[in-house]
Formats: C-alpha cells, sequence, structure tokens
C-alpha cells in the first residue's frame, strides 16, 4: 500500500496547524458533484477514538500512553492493541482511511459516519480538553472530506458521546459545542440545515438528490446518560429530545410526501438500555409510523456488531411485575431471548418491526478494527431479489401483562407520557422498500476488520479481509442480478473478494453465513427465528463470533 497521502491528526502540540484548516465555505451540498452513475453501495464506519497519546510498547494499564511492562503480551502494539482498553494510535486511524481511500472510495456513493472522533476519558493523568476533542474531529473531518467529499461521494456524520466535553453531557443548544461542529462540519451540512444544526446538532442530507436521504440524529438528546437534559417528558415541548423528534416527524412526512426513501442513523442506538423511557417511546412511535419511508436504522456506541428490533410492543403498557424485566447475563444472551420470543410466521405482524444495525468500531477497544459496506437495489423494478449494557433497565422488551390501555392512561401515572398520545396513522406497506425488495432496498452487507492486528510492526503493515457477508454465495458472485442498466450486478467488487469467493464455482462458503435474500425487514425477522432456536447452535456459534470479534469476553 502506497505511503499515507495525508496524514490527518497529529499530537495535540501541533496546536497551530490543527487549529487553522483549509474549510470548504458554507453551501448546500453540491449536488452536480454526485458520482457520475450509481455504484449502489455505501460505506458505514464508526467509532475511530483516534488518540494522540498513544505509545507503542507502552502498558495496557495505562490506556497505552506510558510505561514499558515486562511482558510482552501486555504492551501496546505498533497499529494498535486489540482486545484492549487502548484507543486508536493515529496510525491505525490514518491506515484506515487510506485503506478505504485507494479501495473503496470509487465504488460507492456516499457515506454514513456514526460518530466518536476524539478518545475516550479513560486516562486520569491525561485528562481530555474541549480543545483537543475539537483538534480531534476538524483533523478526521478534513480527511473524510479530502477523502471522499471531495470525489463527489456526500458524507454524513452524527455526534458521538464521546465528540462532547464532559463526555456524555450535551445542553440545549445554541451552544458552544453545537456552534464548533457547525464549523468542523460545515462541508458536510446543507446550508438550509445550519441553523437547525446549531439549535440542535441533527440534520439531513439528500444523498441521491430528491430520491434518497440520510437523516443523522443527535443522540445525545435521548440518551439516558446526559444528565443535563430531562428525557423527553410529554408535558415538557421544548425539551431538545422532544424538539428534535418534532422536527424528525416533519422530515419525515416531508420526504414521504415527495416520494423518497431515508435512512435514519446516530451514534447511540435506540433501545431501553440506552434511551431515557419516553425519549425511547417516541422513536419507536416514528420508526413504525413511517416504516414505508425508513429503510433502516443504523448507528455505533457499541462497538458490538449486532441488530435487534423496535416492536409495537413498546408503545403498550406493561405490568410493573412484568418478569421479563429482570436482568441478563449479557447483551448475548437478551438478544437470543428476544428471538425467541417473536411470534411464529402465521401470527407474525411486519408492521409492529423496525431493525436496528448497530456496526462495530474501528476502534480496537475493545475487538478489532472493522467497517461495513452496504449494497443496495438500484433497479427500477419492484421485486429483484439477490439469488432467487443499560445497568438501570435491560435493552429488551418488556412482555408482560398490557391491560387495557385506555383505563390505563386515566391514571396519573400514565397520563401524561407519551404512550397515551399516540393517535396518528401508521404508514406501513408491504410494497415499500423496507419490506419488499425493490429500488433502494438494501440487499446487505459485507464486514470487513483486521483480524491480525497485532502483527503490525514498522515494516509490516496489516491488512483488512472480509470478515463476513449477509449473501449467499451465488448473490455475491453476481448470479440472476442485474443493476438499472440490466447488466450483472456484483454487490460487492469482486477485487474485494477472497479468491475462493470469485469462483463461480463455489457454492458455499465460511464468509456467507446467512445467505439472506435482501435487508428487508421480513428476511431480519428470518434470521432472527433461526438464531432464537436453540437446535441452531453452528447459527449461534457464528453470531456470537462476529459479535465479539472471535473473543471469548463479552
Amino acid at each position: 500500500m502506497a505511503r499515507f497521502s495525508i496524514i490527518i491528526l497529529v499530537a495535540v502540540a501541533a496546536h497551530e496547524i490543527l487549529c487553522n484548516p483549509v474549510q470548504i465555505p458554507l453551501q448546500a451540498m453540491d449536488t452536480s458533484l454526485k458520482p457520475s452513475k450509481l455504484h449502489g453501495r455505501f460505506l458505514h464506519i464508526t467509532d475511530m477514538h483516534p488518540d494522540p497519546h498513544y505509545t507503542v510498547h507502552s502498558s495496557q494499564k495505562t490506556a497505552c500512553h506510558r510505561k514499558k511492562p515486562k511482558k510482552k503480551k501486555d504492551r501496546a502494539g505498533y497499529y494498535g492493541t486489540p482486545y484492549s482498553d487502548c484507543d486508536s494510535p493515529l496510525r491505525l486511524t490514518n491506515y484506515t482511511l487510506d485503506y478505504l481511500d485507494e479501495n473503496w472510495a470509487s465504488e460507492i456513493d456516499f457515506v454514513i459516519w456514526t460518530g466518536d472522533n476524539a478518545r475516550h476519558d479513560n486516562d486520569r493523568k491525561i485528562p481530555r480538553t474541549p480543545t483537543e476533542i475539537y483538534e480531534l474531529n476538524r483533523a478526521v473531518a478534513n480527511r473524510m472530506d479530502y477523502v471522499f467529499l471531495r470525489k463527489g461521494i456526500p458524507v454524513v456524520p452524527s455526534l458521538g458521546n464521546n465528540d462532547v466535553w464532559p463526555h456524555n453531557i450535551l445542553e440545549p443548544g445554541p451552544n458552544k459545542i453545537t456552534n464548533e461542529f457547525a464549523s468542523i462540519w460545515s462541508s458536510f451540512i446543507p446550508f438550509p440545515y445550519l441553523q437547525v444544526f446549531q439549535r440542535g446538532a441533527y440534520y439531513s442530507v439528500e444523498v441521491i438528490p430528491n430520491e434518497l436521504a440520510v437523516v443523522s440524529l443527535n443522540t445525545m438528546y435521548f440518551y439516558d446518560s446526559n444528565k443535563a437534559i430531562s428525557g423527553c417528558p410529554y408535558l415538557d415541548r421544548d425539551d431538545p429530545g422532544n424538539l428534535q423528534f418534532d422536527w424528525l416527524e416533519v422530515q419525515l412526512k416531508m420526504y414521504r410526501e415527495r416520494g423518497m426513501q431515508v435512512w435514519l442513523s446516530g451514534h447511540v442506538p435506540p433501545s431501553p438500555g440506552n434511551y431515557f423511557p419516553e425519549c425511547y417511546v417516541r422513536y419507536v412511535d416514528l420508526a413504525l409510523r413511517f416504516q414505508d419511508t425508513i429503510l433502516g436504522h443504523l448507528y455505533g456506541h457499541m462497538n458490538v456488531d449486532h441488530f435487534f428490533f423496535l416492536e409495537a410492543v413498546d408503545l403498550q403498557i406493561i405490568s410493573d411485575n412484568d418478569p421479563s424485566s429482570e436482568d441478563h447475563d449479557g447483551l448475548f444472551e437478551t438478544l437470543l431471548e428476544e428471538f425467541s420470543a417473536l411470534p411464529n410466521s402465521k401470527d407474525m405482524i411486519l408492521d409492529e418491526y423496525a431493525v436496528i444495525n448497530v456496526a462495530p468500531s474501528v476502534v480496537p477497544n475493545p475487538y478489532v478494527p472493522s467497517f461495513r459496506v452496504f449494497a443496495y437495489n438500484t433497479s427500477n423494478a419492484v421485486g429483484n431479489p439477490l439469488g432467487g449494557k443499560g445497568s438501570k433497565r435491560k435493552h429488551g422488551h418488556r412482555r408482560g401483562d398490557r391491560g387495557n390501555k385506555a383505563e390505563q392512561c386515566k391514571s396519573e401515572k400514565h397520563r401524561n407520557t407519551w404512550k397515551c398520545h399516540l393517535e396518528e396513522p401508521w404508514y406501513s406497506d408491504p410494497g415499500s422498500p423496507s419490506r419488499s425488495n425493490q429500488r433502494w432496498t438494501p440487499l446487505g452487507f459485507a464486514q470487513y476488520n483486521i483480524p491480525a492486528l497485532q502483527e503490525g510492526n514498522k515494516t509490516h503493515m496489516p491488512e483488512f479481509a472480509l470478515e463476513y457477508a449477509t449473501f449467499s454465495v451465488k448473490a455475491l458472485q453476481g448470479a440472476n442480478t442485474k443493476d438499472a442498466k440490466g447488466k450483472r450486478f456484483y454487490p460487492i467488487p469482486l477485487q474485494q473478494l477472497p479468491e475462493a469467493l470469485r469462483e463461480g464455482s463455489a457454492e458455499k462458503s465460511k464468509y456467507a453465513p446467512y445467505k439472506m435474500e435482501d435487508l428487508t425487514i421480513g428476511s431480519w425477522v428470518k434470521l432472527a427465528r433461526g438464531l432464537g432456536n436453540k437446535e441452531r447452535k453452528k447459527l449461534r456459534r457464528r453470531f456470537r463470533e462476529y459479535m465479539f470479534a472471535g473473543s471469548e469476553v463479552e
């Protein structure tokens, strides 16, 4: 691989360089820069966590900042330290973005980038500062601009909980943080959304004008670790979370009226264990109400590869003695229990479900550097199938006695909650792209990681490799699949696949364990049912391996 083309991150000591970057003037997204043709792919990248204090061969116990331990296994690696609590050395962040520049920038249509571009606050001897956080974010943003935006590839960043100081805390805007990021992301935020962003750090981009949009949500106003906000209470309409949901509802209505499709993106994924209860209810309500407009939901933060469902049951009032509210041993066990509780196909009402996809991180904390490339349907025809940890509340759903909601909403306990004021109609349609494979339907993704990160050194660069893909082998080989021009469509470019998958004779592969036809809600439910089946031990084992990158530690 060629030497790093641009060094995006330097030590904080180089203050004068990072404080005066070249910025594109504030402007609406220049649609003339869009790619000349649709490739039918986009990149999801999250949680880079660059650390300018990372020191090679230092102790993992010091966040890889100082001291050299006697045992080699306890020392910080040259390109990063997998399965540790250390953040990314600048060398790893540079390498990742250079790799994407050389191998993927010419193959994708847009980038969804879901936050956390500063180090964790995990070293008391070197506390984070606002200046360092902004400098790191500005440097990464400049590099994302160079690698993607200047090639005509829209980039949609989101604010992470470690992109603010103190971490997790963001007061209602406008404030210093929202104004600073309005400057840092000036080339990514369309000018019409600038004032909205300065107020709340959320916005929308038409990544394919008049057809496909990505909404970047500020999940800090939903996240229950943010003690500077009230958590979307029904009686406080000026709460920043409520204002954001009001804005999102307007956006979804507008896009629906224009016949467009939408991806929702953000940093902290919506779950009962992450969001304030009232914020979670509002998210679920909008996700299900606009199921025919929302293609999917993409998040980061957890640093763990997994998916889960939002369900209509989340909008019901469940009795306080519901046994399902008890804690579980971990996320993996919680997900399996949730999947096993899904109704059988005869009783399943897909209108009542939405799918949340959580991507693994670039930072090898606690696993290995990863990113995802999604493929989506660019044909004009309908039906083109590919291949004919919260301590206060658990992440799962409460499934106890629902009771009579009308009567329950008369009580003082419930009458002023959002669950008792959800009266708008739902727009769900079995023929919509989130339910039926057609133009804009997500077809699958390929996930890449660096499995041997610890082997990288001064003379040997680590290598990204395909970890797995959701597609079938035939789909990866382009069988019976065509693009908008009627040509054979390869969801993942052949040169980015292992050699064994490029050959047309292969029928099975360890890289294609799920064999999903597409990423519609029904396909995710089918996979979840398989994972919920105790007899599918091999499938469960593979799912767990992907969640924790082969680590035995959850």
